[in-house]
């Protein structure tokens, strides 16, 4: 009889001084006939690498059963979260098998340890998957929806948005960002006819764990804190180099933001590359595959992609938690050809879920919520506020061949999550400056980390940056009002707009109406759904041949909690009234971001 010792080291360069994280499991392996292995041996201090020659089997195709969520104050479902067939447990080889085994004797182990442990309520899965932010199962296609008012031509396509929505009972942390991603589509059509549908998106994270029948990739927020996110991190590479995980396809669960690019619908997370979403004829929805545009990207890409409305060029920034550059800006022209890959120096890796263009520029926000790795081992999250550094905007040309040329303005003590729109113009004096319109968040990583004593404020920020002087200022609008997930025209992005659409986040996180703001005369004009009523984003779709900003109309989902009914919401953007709404056959849950498709583009997907 043999014995078999698996060691798993995880070390990071960032972490000083270096701390070794070590873990064994020893099993007894009898009568099984193995097949030489090459392991990578390490002396002080090890590798941060596992290398080992193994034999990985294909997966085959059967029928699984999958686990359900129960979730506080909703009924538990009764049928599988997704419908139709899945991959069955991949067949292992005896070192497979006892690898496996061990590293779920570690698995177990670091979770008995920590079962009793409080978790802080940004990721404490009772508080973040309550209500109405409880997953819900698959919806195939409902025709002949119930309408309430009159359909505008204008809105014949489909309404999309993208939510978290995990599949498997979370087993440790767990914040409102790591679920998997799942899109519900209203198809609108002539004669008020309409459909809806939900779909996961099948990302390779998601297929994988339901050919396991369990959750096996770590949560980017919710279970990387502390040392037990550093365990898990090392289990999930452990796995990656015995064979059990593909770990070279992507974690991203696509569950953020939506864009309809060149002919393909792309669901992203800031985590992964996109993935393309097939909208059928039947107002059904089909996960096509992960896209590296065409074999010219290896990296991930954020969530909030810019597609400029005159050129057709698309803009992406792709941020690195680990290694340099920690950033990197991307172009692509209408046809999908990458036209630049732009490496940007930043003194330390940072959080840039957003960004924003204008007619000639990229403007690239360096705010002081950082990454530092070195926290987990301190017990705390690696995602935190750093008080020492200062907040920036890059302006960068869109032209530009390297960073020589981009313009940093210090912008003190502002944290935009969320940036709506840029342009260009000259001030009073001729100087030249920027306008960037965002909500300013504080404290800056309140949504990531517990903080008693300052209450989150998302106000609607207009920063000016004046490029002659290298000097900035800024106003807030609505101070005192979370004002927060919204739009403008897109036919005015990166030029100078009138009108923005905000979510009205009251009480955060829930969204109980939906806001038109003048940015010329600061003015706020109101809808409210009603009482124990709440929303999401609210998306402006603009009239085809409008003379005005806001000739158009506003969408969002609505989720009555007294009578437990979901609907959409479409809202005349002029006169701020609702003129239509469509009942939906299930719940939706509160989402993330969304977008709509015209027949037209329907009619011309890849």
């Amino acid at each position: 009889m043999d014995r078999f010792h698996v060691y798993i080291y995880f070390i990071h360069p960032s972490i000083t001084p270096i701390h070794h994280l070590t873990m064994e499991a020893s099993l007894n392996l009898s009568n099984c006939p193995t097949r030489p292995l090459t392991h990578a041996t390490t002396k002080s201090p090890p590798s941060t690498a596992i290398t080992c020659t193994i034999e990985i089997n294909r997966h085959t195709f059967t029928k699984t059963p999958l686990r359900k969520i129960i979730s506080p104050d909703i009924k538990p479902v009764s049928k599988p979260l997704l419908e139709s067939t899945t991959l069955s447990p991949p067949i292992l080889n005896p070192f497979q098998k006892l690898a496996t085994s061990a590293l779920d004797l570690v698995e177990s182990s670091l979770m008995s340890l920590n079962k009793d442990h409080k978790l802080p309520r940004p990721i404490d899965p009772v508080v973040q998957l309550k209500g109405n932010f409880a997953p819900v199962p698959e919806c195939p296609v409902h025709h002949g929806l119930e309408v309430t008012g009159a359909i505008p031509a204008e809105l014949h396509g489909v309404y999309l948005r993208n939510g978290a929505n995990p599949v498997f009972k979370p087993t440790g942390g767990h914040h409102l960002f790591d679920g998997d991603g799942m899109i519900h589509a209203v198809t609108l059509g002539p004669n008020n006819k309409a459909s809806y549908c939900c779909r996961f998106t099948r990302t390779s994270r998601l297929q994988q764990e339901l050919s396991l029948g369990r959750a096996c990739f770590p949560k980017p927020i919710g279970e990387l804190h502390g040392r037990l996110g550093l365990a898990r991190l090392a289990l999930f590479y452990a796995r990656g180099a015995a064979g059990l995980l593909d770990t070279g396809h992507g974690m991203g669960a696509a569950n953020a933001g939506l864009v309809y690019f060149n002919g393909r619908l792309l669901a992203m997370s800031e985590d992964d590359l996109p993935y393309v979403i097939r909208v059928t004829r039947d107002g059904d929805l089909e996960t096509s595959g992960r896209f590296d545009y065409n074999g010219q990207v290896n990296c991930p890409l954020i969530a909030h992609p810019k597609v400029d409305p005159e050129t057709g060029e698309l803009f992406s920034l792709s941020y690195d938690v680990v290694n340099k550059p920690y950033l990197k800006f991307f172009g692509f022209e209408s046809n999908g050809r990458k036209s630049r890959e732009v490496s940007i120096s930043l003194h330390q890796p940072t959080m840039i879920h957003d960004f924003a263009i204008t007619k000639h520029h990229v403007i690239i926000p360096d705010h002081q919520v950082v990454f530092k790795l070195s926290q987990m081992v301190r017990g705390k999250s690696p995602v935190v506020f750093d008080p020492n550094k200062v907040s920036r905007y890059g302006i960068l040309p869109k032209t530009a061949e390297n960073e020589s040329s981009i313009q940093w303005i210090d912008v003190p003590d502002c944290f935009c999550f969320h940036i709506w729109n840029a342009w260009e113009e000259d001030d009073t004096n001729g100087d030249k400056v920027i306008v960037v319109i965002g909500s300013c968040m504080t404290p800056p990583d309140a949504i990531f980390n517990e903080s008693e004593n300052s209450p989150l404020r998302s106000e609607l920020t207009v920063i000016r940056l004046n490029t002659t002087t290298g000097g900035s200022t800024r106003h807030v609008i609505g101070s005192g009002l979370n004002l927060d997930a919204g739009t403008i025209n897109r036919k005015k992005l990166g030029r100078k707009t009138r009108y923005v659409y905000l979510a009205i986040v009251e009480p955060w996180p829930k969204c109980s109406g939906m806001a038109k703001v003048d940015l010329e005369s600061n003015k706020i004009k109101k809808f409210f759904y009603g009482n124990r009523r709440f929303g999401g984003e609210p998306f402006f779709v603009p009239v085809e041949n409008g003379e005005r900003e806001d000739d158009g109309y506003i969408m969002s989902y609505v989720r009555d909690e007294d009578s437990e009914k979901s609907e959409l919401v479409v809202v005349e953007a002029s006169n701020m009234k609702q003129i239509s709404r469509v009942k939906l056959p299930g719940r939706v849950p509160y989402g993330f971001h969304g977008t709509f498709i015209g027949t037209k583009d329907l009619d011309n997907q890849c």
